[in-house]
């Protein structure tokens, strides 16, 4: 079985988890409404996606 000949430093160890960071969602620019939105996905703003309308949307007017 293996064995580690040193210790492994609190640095060393630590320099391993160093570069996991939380990725922002990748944003797109709607192409009927220009609107910012999440990529693949229906835009929430007028309900289309791929230039087809997918879903119908309510607006609060108030």
């Amino acid at each position: 079985m293996a064995v580690p000949k040193h210790k492994t430093s609190k640095q060393r160890a630590n320099k391993r988890f160093a570069n996991w960071k939380i990725a922002s969602p990748s944003m797109t620019e709607c192409s009927h409404c220009h609107e910012m939105k999440l990529t693949h996905r229906v835009c929430p703003v007028c309900g289309y996606y791929d230039e087809a309308k997918k879903i119908d949307v309510k607006s609060d007017k108030k």
